[in-house]
Order: structure tokens, then sequence, then C-alpha cells
């Protein structure tokens, strides 16, 4: 195997710049820049148009938008397609999720209280108990659902009957839903990646709801490094302001957004330490692969469901990394990233297949 060039050791402390997932403290502001229709919504085209279609169709014949489901990786924009659909429709969003929802009286409480035509979303759905979902079918299908009042000999089963609704479902992991769930949903719509010019047109338009001064050279810098995920965009602008403001000149430009990156540990292709910690261990662990999900959580000290939510995904989609049958393995770009050379094709394979 040819030898390998070793890259400096770096802090791996955990960063929430990249993290693709809601942050509690930027609840108020993510909420201020949401957008509010499907005309203002950047990216995701053929999806948005479509639902265009759909929401028309329905608000036409004055029913109910048929269920949908949202999926992909966090950050991409499913919690701000639901509020949208919901405003489309003229009609109330009621927000919970899967875990939230312990047992079917909760259940019954939710859309029994809904409004005709009204939007149910539900976040993690994939999460659902198995007799809470099993209780959501009828409710789904015939908009009714059976409640048990009384205990032992007393106890009998009510049917009540719900207002027509909508459920909006999101997940990032759709392998985990049942087939009598998923068929349920009339449109299942897989979000993607978002490209460089999509996330530099999100960045420029956060900028100025927040006032912020960005040339076009720096809205590109910030779109390239943000792992190809708006809620990433909007943060990494928010940080790039911050240095602007004390170390720059008050305007985000490519210079001063390329310097707060590097300062975060944040390279060219949006990899934080940790991304990089995972390459480097399939290469000095693992002899590049293929090792086991497992295996590779377990010497990461991470959980399995953050690499598989976190971290692969965008490593998959910059095809730094790949997923084999027998386990996770880096590429040849995986390699030119890190500044080491592949190993010459047709050596020897190790690695773990747990």
């Amino acid at each position: 195997m040819a030898a390998r060039k070793k890259a400096p050791k770096e802090d791996v402390a955990a960063t929430e710049v990249l993290d693709p997932h809601a942050l509690e403290a930027e609840d108020r502001l993510d909420r201020a820049l949401r957008p509010t229709s499907l005309d203002e919504y950047v990216g995701q085209r053929v999806h948005v148009d479509n639902l265009k279609v759909f929401v028309q169709a329905a608000r036409g014949r004055g029913e109910p938008l048929d269920h949908v489901l949202l999926s992909g990786p966090p950050g991409l924009g499913k919690t701000t397609l639901a509020h949208i659909l919901a405003h489309e429709m003229g009609v109330n969003l009621h927000t919970t999720s899967g875990p939230a929802i312990e047992h079917k009286g909760t259940l019954a409480a939710l859309v029994t209280r809904l409004s005709p035509n009204d939007v149910l979303f539900i976040d993690e759905i994939h999460r659902l108990n198995a007799v809470v979902e099993e209780n959501l079918y009828p409710a789904m299908e015939d908009f009714k659902i059976d409640v048990v009042t009384g205990e032992g000999a007393y106890a009998q089963s009510l049917t009540l009957p719900v207002q027509p609704f909508t459920v909006v479902g999101a997940t990032t992991r759709t392998g985990l839903l049942t087939s009598p769930l998923l068929s349920r949903f009339g449109h299942v719509i897989r979000l993607d990646f978002y490209g460089i010019e999509e996330l530099a047109a999100i960045v420029r338009r956060s900028a100025g709801l927040l006032s912020i001064d960005v040339d076009e050279p720096g809205a590109i810098a910030i779109a390239e490094r943000a792992r190809g995920t708006p809620r990433i965009a909007n943060r990494l602008l928010r940080n790039v302001r911050d240095f602007a403001q004390v170390l720059g000149r008050g305007v985000v430009d490519r210079a001063i957004a390329v310097s707060t990156c590097e300062r975060l540990g944040i390279d060219g292709l949006g990899l934080d330490p940790m991304d990089r910690k995972l390459l480097r261990t399939i290469v000095d662990v693992y002899d590049g692969g293929p090792v086991g999900v497992e295996a590779l959580a377990a010497t990461l000290a991470e959980p399995r469901d953050t690499l598989e939510d976190v971290y692969e995904p965008f490593l998959l989609q910059r095809g730094l990394l790949s997923r084999t049958p027998r386990g996770r393995m880096i590429t040849r770009k995986g390699y030119e990233h890190l500044g080491m050379e592949p190993p010459r094709k047709g050596g020897p394979i190790q690695g773990s297949l747990l």
C-alpha cells in the first residue's frame, strides 16, 4: 500500500455551527427568516411546483390537502414547508412530534380539536409508537377515531368523528416507517441538499431581513461551506456578521467569510473537525474500510444515529465516503481532501464487518 501523508491533529471539540438540527435558542430567529409562501421558498423547485398544483386543486374543491410526508436530512426545510402548506391552504397548523404522542388518548385530543382542512404536523413521525400509529390510520383515512371510556366491565368503545384534515409528517429516516403508514401518504417528498446558487440566494434573502450588508462573493463563500443546508447557511451568516462587525469593515465579503470559517475549523467543503476525524479514523484505524457503522460509532464514541443522521449524509453526497454492503469506506476523493495518498488498486481490503 502506498505511503500516506499524515495530516496534523486537530481540535475535535464539538461545534454547534454545522449542526443541521434546530437549536432552541434560534427558534425566534428561525421563525423571522422563514418564508411564508411557496413563491418565497428557495430551492426544491420540482417539489414546490407540484405542491402549488396540489394546494390549488384542494382549495378549489374545498377539501383538505392529501396527506404529505416530507423526508430528508435535518435543516432542509421540512418544518418550513409544513407552515407554508397551512398558510397556502388558509388553515391552522397544529404542531407535535412522534415522541410527544405518548398514547392514543393524546392522539384523540389532538385530532378532535382540529377544524375543517387543518394541518397536523408530526415531526419525527417515524418515532410514533405502534398503538398510536394504528389509531392514526382510521383518523387519516376515514376521519374518525375510537376512544375507550370507563374501565374493566364498564369499559366501552366510542367512535368519534373528526373534521377532515391533513397530516404532514416529517422524518429523517424514511426506512423506519412501517409500510401501512407510508402507504397512507398521498404525496411523499424527498428533500435534497441545496446547490451553491440556491444557498447563496437564501443567504442574500436572510441578510436583507437581518439588515446585514453582504456582497455576492461573501454570499457564495458562505454557501460553499453550508453543507447544502439552509439552516447552516443562516447560522454561518450570523457568525460571519459578528466577525465582520468586530474585525472587518462591517461588510460580509469573501475574505471575512473564509477567515471566519477557518477560525471555526470549517474547511472549504464545509467539513468540521468531527467530519475529518471520522474520515481519518476509517483510514488510520480501519485501513480505509470497509468498517461497520457500529464499530465506527464505538471508535468515535458517538451514537450510531448521530453518524447516520448528521455526518454521513453530507459526506456521502460529496463523494468523500461510500456505503457498501460490507461497511463504510473512504473514497479516493476523501483521501485527496485529507491530503493523503489513496491506496493502490488491488491492495488488501481490511476492516471490521460488525
